[in-house]
């Protein structure tokens, strides 16, 4: 198995576990130890964009941001969501696009492709497809959807231009991304080397002007970063506790960190990357009919 595989299999296997334990609260942890079910989704922007979905949609959000906030989605459209989990931003996009329009997930984990399934079933909508797949290689046509979405997922991948290049592949011309995502700024290096550190979405995570010149690579124009919400001391402690074992992650060999690092606690890793750790918002146009 290619090192690329196996981070994402570490990151599925994660996920997998965190959607059946209730534990964890992914990127958009920011609480202390007792984070309730349903709080990243509150913390992420949802507001009264979650009321009358299914709770274990809103319970299960992973998010750092509401990619669909203030998006300009009209009825009849088609919207992607790359890494859908458990649906809570395939159920919001679907009542923007309508009847009309439609909706598809891509995820690579079971487990949230059959929670993001039911919870579609348990809200009504008919519009929502969820296909399995990588977000690298996505199992879309070629310019056939009006939007991309995102969640806090790409900085998950190993192979985030592929990701980039699967977007400008799938965007109609004139279509437009929107994507919450985490970035970091000159974080330690033996945080970038933490495979336990990578499923809290800091240790896979570039900075924003990386971020912004790969989706320009890519072909994508007038790449802009909408919103930032810089994370705290707090909030970094919060997300990695959620999301490391204890005693994990410090800058010598341990076995709880893949080999990279030693026993060190969330205290000491957030003292060093607080205020380096960040969710914005990207947006960008696929050249063509439409792009103002």
């Amino acid at each position: 198995m290619s090192d690329n595989n196996q981070v994402r299999q570490s990151v599925s296997e994660f996920y997998t576990q965190a959607v059946k334990s209730g534990t964890g609260c992914g990127c958009g942890c920011s609480g202390g130890d007792m984070v309730p079910k349903g709080f990243a989704a509150q913390f992420a922007g949802y507001g009264d964009d979650v009321a009358g979905l299914p709770a274990d949609a809103v319970a299960n959000s992973f998010g750092c941001g509401n990619p669909l906030a203030f998006s300009e989605v009209q009825p009849g459209e088609v919207v992607l969501d790359l890494g859908s989990g458990a649906g809570i931003d395939l159920l919001i996009a679907a009542r923007k696009v309508g009847p009309s329009g439609r909706v598809i997930g891509i995820d690579m984990t079971d487990e949230m492709i059959a929670r993001a399934q039911a919870n579609a079933a348990e809200a009504g909508f008919a519009n929502i497809e969820v296909r399995k797949g990588i977000i690298e290689e996505l199992p879309v046509e070629a310019a056939s959807v009006d939007w991309v979405i995102s969640n806090c997922v790409i900085n998950l991948s190993p192979e985030k231009d592929r990701v980039f290049a699967e977007i400008a592949r799938v965007l109609r011309p004139g279509g437009r991304m929107l994507v919450s995502d985490i970035v970091v700024q000159d974080v330690p290096a033996w945080v970038r080397e933490s495979m336990a550190l990578y499923a809290s979405c800091v240790a896979g995570a570039v900075s924003e002007t990386e971020y912004v010149e790969g989706l320009r690579r890519a072909g994508l124009v007038d790449v802009e970063v909408r919103e930032r919400y810089p994370y705290d001391f707090d909030q970094v402690r919060a997300l990695i506790e959620s999301e490391v074992p204890a005693s994990c992650c410090g800058p010598a060999p341990s076995s709880c960190c893949g080999g990279a690092t030693a026993p060190i606690d969330a205290a000491t890793i957030a003292a060093e990357v607080a205020q380096k750790v960040w969710s914005a918002k990207f947006h960008a146009w696929k050249p063509g009919r439409g792009t103002t």
